[in-house]
């Protein structure tokens, strides 16, 4: 009498045959193609789980902000932006800090021809911003007090560039060129 496990392996030897290698290969294929999917398909599947988990996580933080039970935290540098936004003069008001710009002008008893003015947004920071050119002519102690008298007037203007020039060196009187930004909030 044969024992059992020759048997099942004359059996499975038997079977074997009757496939052939044609059909060993197909078999190795569709096991190789069981666990490459396995091995693909499981990680994304989890993947998946987590995503739909933090999504549901943010859905009920959503939730809990909105029902005030939850504070949403501010960056520090966006708590300085809108502290900023808060003290600086709203842009209806650009007109009237221009004027006290063309009154320190005529205090000191400087000459300011006609500027050019172009009101644009700063792109970073979402506040309007002024920018002003100017032509001055007056002596040096006199722009130089203009200069002080905006600066410590308008703090939110400020100073980009400065030219000076003199026709001869014996004259007086200067020749200049003011750039300046005036930052406003949009309100």
């Amino acid at each position: 009498m044969r024992a059992p496990d020759s048997i099942n392996s004359l059996i499975l030897q038997e079977q074997l045959r009757r496939i052939g290698p044609v059909g060993l290969a197909g078999a190795a294929v569709a096991v190789l193609a069981v666990a490459v999917a396995l091995a693909g398909v499981l990680p994304q599947w989890q993947a998946l789980r987590e995503l739909r988990a933090s999504e549901a996580d943010a859905s009920a933080q959503v939730e809990r902000v909105r029902r005030g039970e939850l504070k949403v935290a501010v960056k520090p540098e966006q708590q300085a932006l809108d502290s900023l936004r808060q003290q600086l003069p709203g842009q209806p008001e650009a007109s009237e800090l221009i004027e006290r710009l063309y009154h320190l002008a005529s205090a000191e008893r400087i000459s300011l021809a006609r500027g050019e003015y172009a009101l644009g947004v700063d792109p970073k920071t979402q506040l309007a911003r002024y920018q002003i050119v100017l032509p001055v002519r007056g002596s040096y102690p006199q722009i130089r007090g203009f200069v002080r008298g905006l600066l410590g007037q308008l703090p939110t203007l400020v100073l980009e560039d400065l030219e000076l020039q003199r026709k001869r060196i014996g004259d007086s009187e200067l020749n200049g060129r003011l750039r300046m930004t005036l930052y406003l909030s949009r309100s």
